[in-house]
C-alpha cells in the first residue's frame, strides 16, 4: 500500500506587519498571490487529499484561505499547535496519528519542518532531482507530494518516499520568484 503526504510551506508572509508575536504574522499580497496560483495549480493537475492537518498560526489559516480560492473547494483542516514551528521528529510524531483511513493527506506548516521532513522521508542516494531542488531551497507556498511505501502512517519515518513532485509559485508564475521572497 502507498500514503500520499503533501507538504505546504505557508506563503509569504508580511514581516512589516506591527504584531505582537510572530504566531499572529499574516500574508502579504505576494504570499496571498502564491497560495491562490498553487491552489490553482492543484486543482488543474488533480491533485486531491482526504485529510488536511495545519498550524494555526495565522499565516497558515491565510495561506489556507488564499488556497481554497484557487483550487475551487475548502477542506475544514484539522489545527495542530505542534506544527508551529515543528522540527521534522515532532510533525512525523502528527503524522502517526493520521487514521489510515486517509491514503492522502496534506500537513500545512513552517521550514524548516517541511523541507526537514522530505530529508527524512526521501532517500538521499543521488535518485531525486526533486529532492536536490528541496535542499537549495524549500521557499514560501511550495507544495512538495511525496508517495511513501507504508501501508499504515503510524510507519512513517524511514527514508521510502518516493518524491513525486515539488511545485514552487515562481514555476507557475515568475512574478512570485526569488525576489519576491
Amino acid at each position: 500500500m502507498t500514503k500520499t503526504l503533501y507538504l505546504l510551506r505557508h506563503a509569504k508572509s508580511g514581516w512589516d506587519d506591527p504584531v505582537a508575536r510572530d504566531f499572529d504574522r499574516p500574508l502579504n499580497k505576494k504570499g496571498e498571490k502564491a497560495a491562490r496560483t498553487i491552489g490553482q495549480w492543484m486543482a488543474s493537475n488533480g491533485v486531491a487529499f482526504e485529510h488536511v492537518i495545519a498550524s494555526p498560526a495565522v499565516r497558515v489559516i491565510d495561506t489556507l484561505d488564499s488556497l481554497w480560492s484557487g483550487y475551487g473547494r475548502k477542506l475544514e483542516p484539522t489545527w495542530d499547535r505542534r506544527i508551529y514551528l515543528a522540527s521534522s521528529a515532532t510533525l512525523l510524531d502528527v503524522l502517526r496519528e493520521v487514521s489510515d483511513e486517509h491514503d492522502s493527506v496534506m500537513m500545512v506548516g513552517h521550514n524548516p519542518g517541511m523541507e526537514d521532513v522530505v530529508f527524512d522521508l526521501v532517500p538521499d542516494d543521488g535518485s531525486s532531482p526533486l529532492r536536490e531542488e528541496v535542499e537549495v531551497k524549500y521557499p514560501t507556498a511550495a507544495l512538495a507530494q511525496l508517495e511513501i511505501d507504508i501501508d499504515s502512517w503510524g510507519d512513517i519515518g524511514k527514508p521510502v518516499a518516493h518524491l513525486k513532485r515539488f511545485i514552487r509559485p515562481r514555476d507557475l508564475d515568475p512574478e512570485l520568484g526569488p525576489d519576491a521572497e
